[in-house]
């Protein structure tokens, strides 16, 4: 224990130290799940840490928050790639020695992505998902972490935060598991870390740190009186408790059973309630939609999402090709999300939109089938495709996109805040129309009325400020995520690039810094060359800015948007120097932020930033091992 903290680690460089590895546990175990009744715990944690190199640009190896088998300890020569969770082949599935674990790796070794990261770890070093980890190690900052893991479905989720340009950054990521397949019922859980040799130190150190589970095994008021119950069937002999204790099955099974036909006639009961009032989408039974998708094949597969699998399929009665967005039982789309979507876009009509030309709840089953998109989604050509598009339909795409906001923010019988306009969510049609699709977290709004206070939902570097601040989105947050994606088309960068130069690692304020310049066109793709109308550029990158304002008083309604992109209106005068807006740490602390690579018919990934520092709280006693 220093004043820093728990130091997992030594901080000293001595030769002798190298490759050190450390753990810190609290001294009680944690019940995990129940064999009993299968209960698994649902748990939350949130820790400050600090990783610290004493300012040397290089460092190893990282530290980690696992959950292990009460006897686990640091394995016999383990290495500082290990992390202290494992020694020999680093890559191995080794169940001998099984853990679950968060890692926030500081070296990239052969299996890792090429920089600094956080990653979800089973039984190996390789991590079964990652997400990039902006991070200001040299100066030894403060980072938090906060990582959640819901027993219904399964979802282990991970948000974090990092540094960039001395701006506090957020991160995400998450995996479905069902822990109880890896881990016994009692497990040891808390902090691991490692050093490597001399010039790659750094101290690891664990600030604060606070953890809360919901499973107590053998308190529950039922399992009590069923402990009484068989210590009285066993006095009564045998038989007795043969008899007892296959009524008592029965009767689980019975309720089960019963319980899950009750469920399952609820959420039909519920979903024809609330798209009785479409028209046009057909409801299709899940054995129909299995056929056309050839039992939902891997080979049918056209991306994966947040919320699920998007197959390609063919309706034979119809014969019409068709993207079917299966949802996941362990996915964030519940029946309330899945309702929304259907609710919603089975009511809207317009060239620009994706079409829903069926759905499915099926025994419990959710699917939507939506109008197939043969040149798949914005982002495939932008940021995948080698054939680059022209100009003129990169042009055509943005007015596009702009005439469908027009429709759901204006000219539809109620306002409609879409939440997550992304290059991901914008399909191409054959003749490269664009059509703005999933409205899984899109949201009602009466036209009088400004705003809708909401869960913070959408998809960060797309994101407007103030929905991270307040929580509302509106249509100023839609026309902001509108700017981004323009300036996706037009300079043919995400909205965060960590592996672009500093001045260029976020698009807009690069951007904007080239405005100020008067070197404006300095910013369009380079896979255009110079085939490109320059004052259609300029039109486009300054009307990207316009709706990317950080106050959101000062962006246009998407009504003005379309008025100069079409020459109809001036080109607005913006300030030279990007404005900025403040945050508080506060409002970082509640925050959960689910990513998912993106699928074309589905969400999300994940950045923001904040000018905040971040604190640095008293440290909490742990046990150390």
């Amino acid at each position: 224990m220093t004043d820093q903290g728990i130091q997992v680690t030594p901080d000293e460089r001595s030769e002798v130290l190298k490759n050190k590895t450390g753990r810190a546990t609290y001294v009680e175990p944690l019940p995990l799940w129940d064999k009993v009744s299968g209960i698994l715990s649902d748990f939350t944690t949130h820790f400050t840490f600090a990783i610290d190199s004493a300012g040397s640009r290089s460092y190893a190896d990282g530290l980690a928050f696992f959950l292990a088998p009460l006897n686990s300890s640091i394995p016999v020569g383990a290495e500082g790639s290990g992390l202290g969770l494992r020694g020999g082949n680093m890559t191995e599935n080794n169940t001998a020695n099984p853990f679950v674990a968060v890692e926030f790796d500081t070296f990239s070794n052969p299996w890792d992505p090429s920089t600094t990261h956080v990653g979800i770890n089973i039984n190996s070093m390789k991590s079964v998902t990652t997400a990039i980890w902006l991070n200001n190690i040299t100066l030894g900052a403060v980072n938090d972490a906060w990582i959640s893991y819901n027993a219904t479905s399964k979802n282990l989720a991970v948000s974090f935060t990092g540094f960039l340009d001395n701006k506090t950054t957020q991160g995400s990521l998450n995996h479905v598991v069902d822990l109880s397949n890896y881990l016994p019922e009692l497990v040891t859980f808390g902090f691991s870390a490692a050093t490597a040799t001399g010039e790659l130190f750094e101290k690891n150190n664990v600030i604060s740190w606070e953890f809360n589970s919901t499973l107590q095994v053998g308190v529950d008021p039922g399992r009590k009186k069923f402990k009484k119950a068989l210590v009285i069937g066993l006095s009564a002999g045998l038989p007795a408790l043969i008899l007892v204790s296959t009524v008592f099955i029965s009767y689980v099974m019975w309720k089960k059973k019963n319980k899950e036909k009750q469920e399952d006639y609820s959420l039909d009961l519920f979903m024809d309630n609330e798209f009785e009032k479409g028209s046009g989408p057909k409801k299709f039974t899940f054995k129909e939609l299995a056929f056309a998708t050839n039992n939902f094949d891997e080979g049918e597969k056209l991306g994966e999402g947040g919320f699920g699998g998007v197959y390609k399929g063919f309706l034979k009665d119809e014969n019409l090709h068709v993207a079917v967005k299966k949802v996941s039982r362990g996915s964030k789309q519940g029946p309330k999300e899945y309702a929304s979507e259907v609710k919603i876009i089975s009511q809207l009509r317009h060239r620009n939109l994706v079409q829903l030309i069926g759905w499915c709840h099926d025994k419990g089953e959710l699917v939507l089938v939506y109008e197939y998109m043969p040149n798949g989604s914005l982002d495939s050509h932008l940021f995948k495709k080698t054939s680059p598009l022209t100009w003129s339909v990169r042009y055509k795409i943005a007015q596009g996109v702009a005439s469908a906001l027009l429709y759901l923010h204006e000219e539809w019988e109620q306002c409609v805040v879409h939440r997550d306009i992304k290059s991901s969510n914008i399909m191409l049609d054959s003749s490269f129309n664009a059509k703005l699709g999933d409205f899984g977290i899109a949201r009602l709004v009466d036209h009088e009325k400004g705003s809708q206070t909401t869960v913070l939902a959408g998809t960060m570097g797309y994101m407007a400020p103030e929905c991270v601040i307040t929580g509302k989105a509106n249509k100023e947050s839609d026309v902001y995520s509108f700017g981004m994606v323009a300036l996706e088309i037009a300079c043919g960068r995400r909205p965060i690039n960590v592996r672009a130069q500093e001045d260029q690692v976020r698009t807009v304020e690069w951007v904007w810094k080239l405005y100020g310049k008067g070197k404006l066109l300095e910013a369009a793709d380079p896979k255009l060359g110079r085939d490109f109308d320059e004052q259609e550029m300029e039109r486009l990158m300054v009307v990207a800015l316009w709706c990317a304002h950080p106050d959101s008083t000062f962006r246009p309604s998407i009504r003005q948007v379309i008025h100069v992109l079409n020459i109809e209106a001036e080109l607005p005068i913006l300030p030279s120097n990007m404005p900025l807006p403040t945050y508080h740490s506060s409002t970082l602390q509640n925050l959960f932020i689910e990513q998912s690579s993106s699928s074309g018919y589905n969400a999300s990934y994940s950045y923001f930033t904040s000018s905040t520092g971040t604190s640095s709280p008293s440290p909490l006693l742990l046990h150390t091992n």
